[in-house]
């Protein structure tokens, strides 16, 4: 998708992090931006910034866990904008720890979050955007979580193999119809992503964990603060992969030799069911 000025974006979870450094990014490109997020006064301040850079913006408040609640994001963009040419379903949650220790609340949320709400995202614009003319392009936001599985992130793990997959066969089925589709598989990002639970809906368990647990689980996962990237560089790389119809976008490529061995590993496998007489 080379042509961005004068189109029109959608962006959600983009009141902070890698969304408002996107929504963002894409103004200063000549678009014009849907901001959607959970966070009223965020959503709103975000869409402000991208007026003040000459664009439309609009805020609207969107729980994308919620098939309703994203069928009325597309309803409205389409009914204040005449359409959506670049789908960025960027929401995401996190939880952490050891999975025998995970609630049944914690897969609900977080999987509502990360894989339904691209599901939902997918299924309310994808439909509207196929009637339109033109290059279109959606980019599904997954995780180097995605790609390598790193312990006691097991849950949001989960959650982002899954993006990485549907995003692979998206770019399948909707390429025959000229959209492209790209999955942003970044690292360590200065966001706000470990203090999620503050949006946690009360029937999915609320704010419960403690920032300091969260912390101290990170560090147990091996995070590491050099590694983290400000947003606007994953921001720049996601209008790079748009423009360029990229299917992955990776923003370290520090995890090269994680890639390889995963991919090593997997090749050894098919030997070994070669040597077991296996077709």
């Amino acid at each position: 998708m080379e042509q961005l000025r004068d189109r029109v974006a959608v962006v959600t979870g983009a009141a902070g992090g890698i969304g408002r450094a996107l929504a963002l990014a894409l103004a200063d490109e000549g678009m014009h931006v849907v901001v959607s997020d959970v966070e009223a006064d965020a959503v709103e301040a975000v869409a402000e910034e991208v007026r003040s850079r000459g664009r439309r913006g609009l805020g609207l408040v969107t729980d994308v866990s919620q098939r309703d609640a994203v069928e009325e994001l597309a309803r409205r963009t389409w009914d204040e904008f005449g359409g959506c040419h670049l789908l960025c379903n960027n929401a995401g949650v996190i939880v952490m720890g050891s999975l025998e220790d995970r609630s049944d609340l914690d897969w609900e949320w977080v999987l509502g979050v990360n894989l339904r709400g691209v599901v939902n995202g997918l299924q309310a614009f994808v439909p509207r955007m196929l009637e339109l003319e033109g290059e279109r392009h959606v980019v599904n936001t997954a995780s180097i979580s995605g790609l390598v599985a790193f312990p006691l992130v097991g849950v949001y793990t989960t959650s982002k193999y899954a993006v990485v997959g549907l995003s692979e066969t998206l770019h399948q089925d909707l390429g025959k119809h000229g959209i492209g589709v790209s999955v942003l598989c970044p690292g360590g990002v200065q966001t706000g992503i470990l203090k999620a639970d503050r949006n946690r809906p009360e029937e999915l368990g609320g704010a419960a964990r403690a920032q300091g647990t969260v912390r101290s689980v990170a560090g147990s996962a091996g995070a590491d603060a050099a590694e983290l990237i400000d947003p606007a560089i994953v921001a720049r790389a996601v209008v790079e992969g748009v423009r360029a119809d990229d299917l992955y976008i990776i923003t370290h490529p520090r995890y090269r030799s994680l890639l390889e061995k995963r991919h090593a590993q997997l090749m050894a496998a098919c030997d070994t069911a070669e040597s077991r007489g296996l077709n």
